[in-house]
């Protein structure tokens, strides 16, 4: 019997191994740069399905690995079974308890439009398609992560597939070791099948895009750094260097402030100072809208990335980001952290004592496009290397980086030791495991 017909005899839903109609598509990830060698995908109908699956993977000596649509994967995923959870998709909001459960499957943009009517948000981060469990597994930088801290922080409790097939309820009651490592510790200790989590006010929201020329990015930095250097916590500001295909360079500033708008616009005074602006979107704005701000593309797309976390964003910073044009990136970004974010925390996550975080992206559609994006991403991180902690947002880990760089020494030592404890036969693989 070949693996395919293995499965089949196991779950209900549907599985696709090499060689059968769609599964080149099945197994790719949203990352078209990504190579995903599993064995087979199998889409699961429902949480037993899940179950099912586990039960039979330790049984005959098989690794799972689960992504819901994809999302950061990292293809570490050598001959592994890829479990697919979009069918997973249930969701319940609760108002009056500003709480929400979601199953495995459903994304961040379908829990904003259903939260908005409501004046209530979840953690979400820019992008609305990315699944809220891969999301908060992961910590969850979120635009209001200032203000509320990780996604991961708001979690109240895990519905599990445990490496034993068996499916649990995890809270900080039922199980605190585990619920603590579920909440910004990857994948690597249960399969989630869904995640209830506090949904936050947000009465008055107000964000946007403001956009000005290249020759403009020193002007804005100034005033960025400005801004940032006593932003309260309602004040979410990203500033980014942008050179889309075919465009001239532009430089960004990307805001998000729970308030009203005239408080807003006070705070960020410096920037309307600067001439020459191309476009200002800013304006009093639902939850369900947030993606319009960036406006990122929401279909799978071939790209690497590389993040680091600033100590400071002093003049050497300033030159090294500005000195000459950003090609071939795409963009190079900087989100402002502090807050919420740097107070200790009671999550695998932790928290972030550095001040900004570093985003660095490039399209590769080709091998050797990729490969240019590379060596541009590796220069600036070098250069920046006086200005950088060596620590890494899990959430913001690329291809052939490794847990070790997201947490302290003593968070690693307690997620290792609970992965041998719950997981001795290897059943689970996240996309970075914490024992690589």
């Amino acid at each position: 019997m070949n693996i395919g017909d293995e499965l089949r005899s196991v779950v209900r839903g549907a599985v696709l191994a090499a060689g059968d109609d769609g599964f080149e598509q099945a197994r790719r990830p949203w990352n078209l740069a990504v190579e995903q060698p599993v064995r087979a995908v199998v889409e699961a109908a429902d949480a037993d399905d899940v179950a099912a699956l586990v039960r039979h993977a330790r049984l005959a000596g098989l690794t799972v690995t689960t992504q819901p649509n994809g999302h950061g994967a990292s293809g570490d995923v050598d001959d592994v079974i890829l479990l697919r959870t979009g069918r997973l998709d249930d969701l319940v909001i609760r108002p009056q308890e500003r709480r929400a459960r979601a199953g495995a499957g459903v994304s961040w943009g379908r829990v904003q439009q259903a939260a908005s009517p409501h004046a209530l948000t979840g953690l979400a981060g820019s992008s609305p398609v990315v699944s809220v469990t891969g999301y908060t597994l992961g910590g969850g930088l979120s635009w209001f992560s200032r203000k509320h801290g990780f996604a991961a922080s708001s979690v109240r409790a895990f519905s599990v597939v445990d490496a034993d097939g068996a499916r649990a309820w995890v809270d900080a009651d039922s199980d605190p070791d585990l619920f603590w490592a579920l909440r910004g510790g990857g994948g690597d200790f249960a399969i989630v099948t869904a995640v209830e989590f506090d949904l936050h006010p947000a009465p008055a929201l107000y964000g946007g895009r403001m956009l000005w020329p290249g020759d403009k990015a020193r002007d804005v930095l100034a005033a960025y750094r400005e801004i940032t250097a006593d932003a309260p916590e309602e004040l979410t500001a990203w500033y980014d260097l942008l050179r889309f295909p075919g465009a001239p360079p532009m430089v960004a500033v990307d805001v998000t402030f729970l308030g009203s708008q005239g408080d807003a616009e006070r705070l960020l005074r410096p920037l309307d100072k600067i001439d020459g602006g191309l476009s200002d979107s800013r304006a009093m704005m639902a939850v369900a809208d947030l993606p319009a701000i960036t406006a990122e593309p929401t279909d799978p797309g071939a790209g690497r990335s590389r993040a680091e976390l600033l100590t400071g964003l002093g003049p050497e910073v300033a030159d090294v980001l500005l000195e000459r044009p950003i090609d071939p990136l795409l963009s190079v970004q900087l989100r402002h952290l502090g807050g919420a974010l740097g107070r200790p925390s009671d999550t695998a996550a932790g928290h972030l004592a550095e001040p900004y975080a570093l985003y660095l992206f490039g399209l590769s559609p080709t091998p050797e496009a990729g490969a240019a994006v590379t060596e541009r991403q590796r220069e600036l991180s070098t250069s920046l290397l006086a200005h950088t902690s060596g620590r890494k947002p899990y959430t913001f880990l690329g291809q052939g980086e490794r847990a070790a760089s997201a947490f302290t020494g003593a968070t690693l030592a307690r997620l290792r030791d609970l992965k041998h404890a719950r997981d001795p036969h290897g059943v689970f693989r996240s996309n970075f495991p914490v024992l690589a």
